[in-house]
């Protein structure tokens, strides 16, 4: 009774959307309703049949042959899903990544019917052929899909119920789909669970054949899920991640951009060449823990070795560490800047963003060319021009009589850092304009320009889009360096502040921990100075612990002591989540408790701005810029 009811309201929908092109909620999934949406754009009837396009029999040979690693890798799959499938009026289909079919098998009787409506070797099944169909609306979607009965787009085809799953490689890429298919009136409710085992099957085997000169990370959360299709697979070239299964990236709630990007340190806990621990476990480094095995290389891999990454306080002492939202979005701003993408870094003072453009140029295709920041807050208006532009001998007076290349001819082969570009003078930002549209230097007094080739990673701790005499940086200059945006959240934003701040301080080797109370005031901070005012407070600290390692209270800084309205507490940290928190104003007035502590800083120190600046963990122009508008009178 339910299937008739099922399949009248269906009928109704189908009658609806021919009149009206719309269909009441609820009646029709959303994948199968914007299925019909497509087939109507191409201007199909439902009431009429698919194009018979069938291939000769040569061409299909043709296309088996240029299929014919996945075709081999699927015989035992197809074979398994044949036998779980059980019973009669069953086909197992095969198609490529196109939606044409290249091998089905089964029931003879069943395949003798549905080649009426074009279901076999040889026939297209993509969307822009079949209509709505599983095979083809899986490769649009992307995903598992079930169409049933007259769920079909054409008339004719709602003799079946089919199911298909797409079947992708460790890049993410569709190679093709598998698909069940059967008689409209025998609907499995496991159709898609049996069909996505079977997938796994043939994806398994496409990894180990893909990566047998790599090691491989073998993940389950059961142990004898081992060596079984169900399993996660990883692949490390070195300790760099190369290729994971879907399980993997589920398990680990990974993107397919952390691959050739994250490393294993990045992921797990520990080192990739003395993983698994004694218990046979890896453990990530959100907390969870995976039965796990690693199978060694082979033979060395064909590709050559990349670049080592460095150590993370290799180029800046105290470079905070990525929590899980930074890694993915560093990752998605790698590839995005190896396709010639410009990136822009937007967060507040003492967020990190030199040492993500760092990570990203450590991480990415440039990595064994320069790395060249420029502060354009820092550089005297007077000579950013020839620094970053360069010129030729005897092109000013006082010109070195070798003439300078510049920063932007230095960075040539790799990553160009612009960090403060708000405050580049109006002048030349068209000048900087030019050089990013048309890759050409012009040094000042040369007779040609100069080609220059570097990916643009720019930065800021102030919103540059809006237009007007005030606006820091030209529109047009403004969508040029902005192509991509990320922004880095404060150090408040952060749910786990303690653990950071454990691991920043394990890092100084001081060899204890810090005392509860040390770390509570710590962790509790708003840091207006962020990882770069931390870093700078926990280096105080350990110098002034000497050898015993002795934290006291009175060695803190006078804002951290002073100040108790600066602290967040602990249980609203502990209770709200890091969206949460980086989404409201925490505190509720960050800007007067930056101007306090740029205070308190500077009465410590008795207005002297670079010890102020030090203390603070910040540039000393920073001090300088707040202490003007604060109107503080001797600063010095």
């Amino acid at each position: 009774m339910a299937s008739h009811s099922r399949q009248h309201a269906l009928t109704q929908a189908r009658l609806l959307f021919n009149q009206q092109g719309a269909v009441p909620g609820g009646i029709v999934a959303e994948p199968i309703l914007r299925s019909w949406r497509r087939c109507a754009d191409l201007g199909f009837d439902m009431r009429g049949v698919r194009r018979a396009e069938l291939m000769t029999q040569g061409e299909l040979r043709e296309a088996q042959q240029r299929n014919e690693a996945l075709r081999r890798l699927s015989e035992p799959a197809m074979s398994y899903l044949r036998r779980e499938a059980g019973g009669n009026a069953n086909l197992v289909i095969l198609s490529d990544a196109q939606g044409l079919v290249l091998d089905s098998g089964g029931d003879t009787g069943f395949a003798s019917r549905a080649s009426r409506v074009a279901l076999m070797p040889g026939a297209p099944w993509d969307e822009a052929a079949a209509g709505t169909n599983a095979i083809g609306t899986a490769l649009v979607e992307g995903r598992p899909i079930a169409v049933h009965g007259a769920e079909h787009y054409f008339e004719p085809n709602r003799i079946l119920t089919c199911a298909a799953v797409p079947i992708t490689d460790s890049e993410g890429r569709t190679l093709g789909v598998l698909d069940l298919s059967s008689q409209a009136r025998d609907i499995r409710p496991d159709v898609l669970t049996l069909v996505r085992a079977a997938v796994d099957v043939i994806e398994h085997g496409l990894f180990e054949q893909s990566y047998e000169h790599y090691a491989v990370l073998r993940l389950h959360s059961e142990h004898s899920g081992l060596g079984a299709p169900g399993e996660g697979l990883l692949a490390f070239q070195g300790d760099l991640l190369v290729g994971a299964n879907r399980r993997a990236l589920q398990a680990l709630g990974l993107a397919a951009t952390a691959l050739g990007v994250y490393r294993y340190a990045d992921v797990f806990d520990g080192e990739l060449e003395r993983c698994p621990d004694a218990a046979g476990r890896v453990h990530t480094r959100t907390g969870m823990s995976y039965h796990a095995r690693l199978r060694l290389p082979r033979s060395r891999p064909p590709q050559p070795v990349l670049p080592a990454l460095p150590a993370a306080d290799a180029t800046r002492p105290g470079a905070p560490s990525f929590d899980a939202a930074t890694l993915g979005a560093l990752a998605r701003a790698v590839h995005l800047s190896d396709a010639g993408v410009s990136i822009l870094l937007q967060g507040e003072t003492g967020v990190g963003k030199e040492v993500f453009a760092r990570q990203l140029h450590a991480r990415s295709k440039r990595a064994a060319g320069p790395f060249v920041a420029v502060n354009c807050a820092a550089l005297p208006e007077s000579l950013i021009e020839s620094e970053l532009f360069g010129y030729e001998d005897g092109a000013f007076t006082g010109a070195r009589r070798q003439g300078s290349k510049g920063l932007l001819r230095q960075a040539h082969g790799g990553v160009l850092f612009l960090d403060e570009i708000g405050d580049m003078p109006l002048l030349l930002q068209s000048r900087l304009l030019r050089v990013l549209q048309t890759r050409e230097v012009s040094p000042l007094g040369a007779a040609r320009p100069v080609l220059v080739d570097f990916a643009l990673v720019c930065a800021t701790h102030r919103p540059l889009a809006h237009e007007g005499p005030d606006a820091p940086v030209r529109p047009d200059l403004y969508f040029r360096i902005a192509e991509y945006t990320v922004t880095l959240a404060p150090l408040r934003a952060r749910a786990d502040r303690l653990e950071l701040l454990r691991s920043l301080w394990a890092a100084h080797g001081a060899g204890r921990a810090l005392p509860a109370r040390i770390e509570t005031r710590l962790a509790d901070y708003a840091w207006p100075g962020n990882y770069r005012q931390l870093a700078a407070v926990l280096r105080t600290l350990y110098v002034l612990a000497g050898p015993s390692g002795v934290v006291e209270e009175d060695m803190l800084p006078a804002e951290l002591r002073a100040s108790a309205d600066a602290y967040l507490p602990a249980c609203d940290v502990a209770a709200a989540g890091q969206r949460d928190l980086a989404s409201r104003a925490v505190p509720p007035d960050l800007q007067s408790m930056t101007d306090a502590a740029v205070r308190d800083a500077l009465a410590a120190h008795g207005g002297n701005v670079s010890r102020a600046a030090r203390a603070l963990g910040v540039h000393r122009s920073t001090v300088y810029r707040r202490a003007a508008a604060l109107g503080s009178a001797k600063t010095r």
